[in-house]
């Protein structure tokens, strides 16, 4: 695989954790091709956890990568207009553009999203908008994907959009093993709205992992709502409310993505015919599988198998 030169630009002030999700997801590992290096404006970055960060790169390397990477910063900063003009140029030579979280203000200010959707950690949400109203921003939803250029919600949602990088790049089995070394979900569904306080707490703390869980044993089955609700002891009109406060998707419309997971997984991993991997994840047929690969991913299963396969 060519080398694919990953610039993570750490900002004065940067969030630790912003900082530490990319760099754990593209480090070095042999089925990767990703060559990554933290940078800065300069050679220490202060934290906002109270330690100081020695990079091994500059802003040279940010403008010579093929993706950059802008980690968050609280509260949101102006940067210095080296900076700014270095990820300017980053994106106006093709550079792979990507914020964590408050990040997204740096990109904002560079010029980079204007015209795009985006969004940003939900506590800074309105400040952005007033900031930069020629972005469209999205305020429900844990990352935006614009092609080249990408933003992420709130802090954590950098690793579902991370995971998402590595699976556009490498397809789902390298990102879901990554996923799985972090101990993390290999694609989270939902928007960031179900983490915003809400100004009535959510009645019961019993999580439907577990149900979730028998759901996923039984992708090839025709799992209905009605087992649903049974398996968790529930009528399904609370299992469809519940299921939404916790993952921020409709149980249908989970199963459906963790089905089409399932097939991208069987795709790139072995050599069944596409019925057989219909049936295998219960999509039914490979009409159906087409069908939503083609809603879904833009592309059709051959053609994935093709990009990805073993």
């Amino acid at each position: 695989m060519a080398v694919h030169r990953i610039a993570i630009l750490a900002l004065d002030g940067v969030m630790p954790l912003d900082l530490a999700i990319p760099a754990q997801i593209f480090s070095t590992r042999p089925e990767t091709p990703y060559e990554m290096t933290v940078c800065a404006f300069a050679a220490k970055v202060p934290t906002t956890g109270g330690f100081t960060v020695v990079v091994g790169g500059d802003l040279e390397q940010v403008r010579a990568a093929d993706t950059v990477i802008v980690p968050g910063t609280e509260p949101p900063r102006r940067q210095p207009e080296a900076v700014l003009a270095a990820l300017a140029e980053a994106h106006q030579r093709g550079t792979r553009m990507v914020s964590i979280c408050t990040g997204a203000f740096a990109l904002g200010a560079a010029g980079v999203l204007d015209g795009l959707h985006a969004t940003t950690h939900w506590r800074y949400i309105d400040d952005f908008e007033r900031a930069f109203p020629a972005v469209s921003v999205d305020r429900d939803v844990l990352y935006v994907d614009e092609g080249d250029v990408l933003t992420s919600a709130g802090v954590c949602c950098g690793i579902d959009l991370c995971l998402h990088i590595v699976r556009h790049d490498l397809g789902a089995t390298v990102a879901n093993r990554i996923a799985r070394n972090l101990v993390a979900a290999p694609h989270r569904e939902g928007g960031q709205a179900q983490y915003v306080p809400a100004p009535v707490p959510v009645a019961g703390d019993a999580s439907l992992s577990g149900t979730r869980e028998w759901a996923l044993r039984r992708l090839g089955e025709q799992v209905t709502l009605r087992e649903l609700a049974r398996h968790a002891g529930l009528s399904q009109r609370t299992l469809m409310r519940r299921f939404t406060e916790e993952t921020g998707t409709t149980p249908l419309q989970w199963l459906l993505n963790a089905r089409l997971g399932r097939a991208r997984e069987l795709l790139e991993t072995t050599d069944h015919p596409v019925d057989h991997v219909a049936r295998d994840c219960g999509l039914g047929t490979a009409a159906n599988l087409r069908l939503h690969f083609r809603r879904v991913l833009d592309t059709t299963p051959t053609a994935y198998r093709r990009t990805f396969g073993n």
